[in-house]
């Protein structure tokens, strides 16, 4: 998929209709998990070139959608759709082409798992408010992350990693911690798919980190299980572990750890933003590796 142009006139028109002035319940209307989303009715997603987007580049978002989240989903929520439109008009990365997914808590959840397609287009705006924010979980101290890195290891197939050996990049958005290990009855339930034993969540994130870049975003509430959950974080993906003070900041953020990937300089990502967001962005960037240009104007790593 991906086909399409984005067009700020059609995201005007949409926000319009379906976002401007209205609370989230009125947004995210779903009941129950639309089958064309059901993990399990799906082979795979692609994200391909084309005549519009010769250069493309996937990019996963996961937002936790269970009950945890209630509070900050509501400000989270409004706030992703104009985080399409900054990828989509900045273009932090070439091409850009984004799916959505909606997570909860595989063991307790009707709807653990939620995946739209690759879109490039409106299309990602209107696939996102079809997703079911069930806002069910459990009080296992974790939500299943890890089944967004187990659909992107085995479910999609893109034109960036076949053509170009060029990663996509993957952000989930949440507030708690992540299992040890994906177990064979919770892969079979969400996905279908029948395995022969347990998953480590450390062997599927070095399976995932071949094809993507992993981003886990901590949504931070000043609650003491979430200052002990954030080093266990960090100790699985180092300075990918991204701590957010600012929910109103997450647009800015995640468009700029793609603008990070994509070797630009740190401090130009920076000082591109004002205020509080750049605060924001800054305590974002602060772990990872600085980038700097040199005087012709080409990227030095550190």
């Amino acid at each position: 998929m991906g086909y399409g142009a984005w067009s700020s006139a059609d995201w005007k028109k949409y926000s319009s209709a379906r976002i401007s002035g209205r609370k989230v319940n009125d947004i995210y209307t779903a009941s129950k998990t639309d089958p064309k989303y059901d993990p399990k009715n799906i082979r795979v997603r692609e994200s391909f070139d084309s005549e519009d987007h010769p250069v493309t580049t996937p990019i996963m978002i996961g937002l936790d959608v269970t009950g945890s989240m209630s509070d900050l989903l509501d400000v989270t929520a409004k706030k992703l759709g104009e985080m399409v439109k900054d990828i989509l008009e900045r273009q932090p990365v070439d091409g850009p082409q984004i799916m959505f997914c909606a997570v909860g808590d595989s063991i307790c959840d009707r709807s653990p798992l939620q995946a739209t397609q690759f879109e490039s287009d409106i299309r990602i705006a209107s696939q996102l408010t079809d997703l079911w924010f069930e806002r069910g979980g459990g009080g296992n101290n974790f939500e299943s992350y890890p089944l967004v890195w187990y659909f992107a290891a085995n479910k999609t197939k893109t034109d960036a990693w076949e053509k170009r050996k060029k990663k996509g990049v993957i952000f989930t958005l949440g507030d708690d911690g992540y299992p040890e290990k994906l177990t064979k009855q919770e892969i079979e339930r969400v996905f279908g798919d029948k395995v022969s034993e347990d998953i480590d969540t450390r062997a599927l994130l070095a399976q995932v980190s071949r094809k993507y870049d992993v981003f886990h975003l901590m949504v931070m509430d000043r609650r003491s299980e979430q200052v002990v959950k954030l080093p266990k974080w960090r100790k699985l993906l180092g300075e990918r572990a991204i701590s957010v003070t600012n929910v109103n900041a997450i647009p800015e953020i995640i468009v700029s750890l793609l603008e990070n990937v994509a070797g630009r300089d740190t401090e130009d990502i920076i000082n591109s933003w004002d205020g509080d967001t750049q605060l924001a962005v800054r305590n974002a960037l602060g772990g990872l590796p600085v980038r700097k240009r040199n005087a012709r104007g080409g990227i030095i790593r550190f």
